[in-house]
């Protein structure tokens, strides 16, 4: 069919394309080369039918909305024609047929302006060379692939060039191999320091990184130039997110949402900074602002589920069914409508229809991750093989000896957000965030052999020196200052960190750790029941939540074996059976002084960032103890895989 098109053989290429239609009746190209021969054949109704049976199936294609344009222009319909233009350059800038049909539009409806910013979109592409134009173009179509092919083809044959450097960044930000996107827009920036847009995405890929400190410089330097710019000024609010100052990135985001009111992801991210702040019922009113700004916009929904005390009206649990089956619904929009609706019918004690939409949102959403157990496995292996008691005793007095690092790891959902409003309700307590300075320091140390027999890591420490340690453990005290007061302890909540004790013991000898624990089927359930906004991708199906959880069992008994006496266990039952008496516990394992306030926990004012944040503002209840066995006659899977850690048979 391609090949007709190239000869403009479009009644073949036509009637071809009609043949193959009942076999492939959603294959995007095939559609869409029907459409450009129908309006080749001037038969622009069926060429627009052909393009709307094309949206429903892949919604964001530019290239049906270019084509849709070139319709228009062929019934001399220049406002649809611009809408449908505009709409493709929106979604792929590096359409140059799209610019230039818009640049005569605007000049022909005097919108001269416009015309010039068309004019000077279509000479940049103009400049790029024909290889790094398609690749931007496929990637903005989602051939991501293919377009990395492109580009790193380009770059090994040409060298650095700052366009291409620009691309593959993008696409290592898509793949989420942050640090070689990193590398590629400091590189690109050393090259063209000017190139703004090069700085915005470098400022992206350090938020991103939770390099919060050198995002906010780069904004900064960037706003110095373009005060007023939207983009530049909303992640700058989302950086002081990061930095846990909500009391700035407040006002910033509904100075924008002022310019912008329709902004439906505005409104989400005022709602989760008010969330974060304790004003629910605020936030409530946010999150349905944003609903109402976008159709089927399911992370809204979700947003409104996750608070955990929200009730759905009738009327919004039909929506939300409606928009959950509708065929033109996105992916992402489907599984978060999934997991809400999954909430929203637990709530109702709809238990069977409730586990329906749960295990239909895990599955979608498993469908987009590359998560792997066998490398974190295996990494466990090594770390208990390497880092043994008498690996630890020869490095006595290794690292910085500062006290101030309270670390609480084990499995998200594990009672770990209680455990960190409890002890930052101590006057001599900051309870900051997840903090990502320990992840980031494990990736430096790996490099990029992660998945191999004999990764770089753990193995690295066991050639690094005294000295070595002793920086680690300072560099990570400097750095993790931005979010903390003057109070002498802080909290870091990095559940994962777990798998990274050995590194912490040898660089913060004198820091504790807690290990926050649920009982098995109760937390790995939690975790199959939460969508979480990034990471944790071994939380989306039944096999590889109960392998991270009994990997996790075994390698926190390593640690306890050696390193004894250096790890506090805390169960959350019970907690909540016996609060103070575990308080108590807590506080003196981190020699610290009771005070009544760790006990009334639920009235301390504090930002909290994690999804327990409404139920740590509430009294301890057993409501969510045993929540899990409302859904035992489904969870035959579960209690297979954790029998041998389980009390419940299987």
């Amino acid at each position: 069919m391609r090949a007709h098109m190239d000869q403009r053989e479009f009644a073949q290429a036509l009637q071809l394309g009609q043949a193959l239609l009942p076999q492939a009746a959603q294959n995007r190209d095939l559609l869409y080369m029907i459409a450009v021969s129908q309006r080749y054949l001037n038969r622009i109704p069926d060429a627009l039918a052909m393009l709307t049976e094309l949206e429903k199936h892949h919604p964001t294609y530019s290239r049906l909305f270019q084509e849709r344009g070139h319709c228009y222009v062929t019934q001399r319909a220049a406002e649809p024609a611009i809408e449908a233009f505009l709409r493709a350059v929106n979604l792929n800038p590096s359409l140059p047929a799209s610019w230039n049909a818009l640049q005569s539009l605007f000049r022909m409806t005097g919108q001269t302006a416009d015309a010039e910013h068309a004019a000077n979109q279509v000479a940049q592409l103009a400049n790029l060379p024909p290889a790094i134009a398609t690749a931007f173009s496929m990637f903005a179509d989602g051939e991501i692939y293919e377009s990395e092919q492109v580009v790193r083809q380009y770059l090994l044959q040409h060298g650095n060039h700052v366009e291409g450097m620009r691309l593959l960044a993008k696409i290592g930000t898509e793949l989420d191999v942050l640090d070689d996107a990193e590398i590629l827009l400091e590189t690109a920036l050393k090259i063209a320091p000017d190139h703004d847009a090069a700085r915005y995405e470098y400022a992206v890929v350090l938020l991103k990184r939770h390099k919060h400190v050198r995002a906010r410089q780069e904004l900064e330097r960037l706003l110095a130039k373009e005060p007023d710019n939207r983009a530049y000024r909303t992640t700058l609010a989302t950086v002081q997110t990061g930095f846990g100052d909500y009391e700035q990135a407040l006002p910033l985001y509904r100075e924008i949402l002022r310019e912008t009111p329709n902004d439906a992801e505005l409104h989400l991210s005022v709602a989760h900074a008010l969330k974060t702040l304790g004003q629910t019922q605020n936030a409530v009113e946010s999150y349905r602002a944003a609903a109402a700004a976008r159709p089927r916009f399911g992370e809204a929904y979700w947003s409104l589920a996750n608070l955990k005390t929200y009730r759905f009206t009738d009327e919004e649990l039909s929506r939300m069914r409606a928009d959950e089956a509708s065929p033109d619904v996105t992916l992402v929009d489907r599984y978060h409508l999934c997991f809400a609706l999954g909430k929203a019918l637990e709530d109702r004690a709809e238990y069977p229809e409730s586990f329906i939409y749960y295990e239909r949102g895990n599955a979608l959403k498993k469908s987009e991750c590359r998560y792997k157990p066998e490398p974190l496995e295996r990494n466990a292996r090594l770390q208990a093989s390497i880092c043994t008691r008498s690996f630890f005793e020869a490095r006595r007095g290794f690292g910085s000896p500062d006290p101030s690092p309270i670390f609480i790891v084990g499995l998200p959902r594990s009672g770990s957000t209680l455990l960190e409003q409890i002890l930052a309700s101590h006057s001599q307590v900051e309870g900051t965030m997840e903090l990502a300075d320990i992840p980031r320091l494990v990736q430096t140390l790996q490099g990029r052999e992660i998945a191999g027999e004999n990764p770089r890591y753990p193995g690295i420490l066991e050639t690094l020196g005294a000295e070595d340690f002793r920086r680690f453990g300072e560099n990570y005290l400097n750095d993790t200052r931005v979010y903390r007061t003057a109070k002498p302890r802080f909290i870091d909540k990095m559940p994962n960190n777990f798998r990274h004790l050995g590194l912490i013991h040898l660089m913060l000898p004198n820091a504790k750790i807690i290990d926050a624990r649920r009982d098995p089927m109760a937390c790995c359930f939690s975790n199959f029941k939460q969508l979480f906004a990034s990471g944790q991708q071994f939380t989306y199906s039944v096999d590889d939540i109960t392998r991270y959880y009994r990997m996790y069992v075994d390698l926190m008994a390593h640690w306890d074996a050696a390193l004894p006496g250096r790890i506090l266990r805390v169960d959350h039952e019970a907690v909540v059976d016996d609060l103070e008496t575990n308080v108590r516990r807590i506080l003196d394992f981190c020699g610290l002084e009771f005070e009544p306030g760790c006990v009334e926990f639920h009235k301390t004012k504090r930002t909290v960032h994690t999804a327990s944040s409404e139920q740590v503002r509430q009294p301890i209840n057993r409501d969510g103890v045993d929540q899990w066995r409302n859904y035992e006659p489904w969870l035959g899977p579960f209690k297979i895989a954790l029998a041998p850690l389980s009390q419940v048979p299987a």
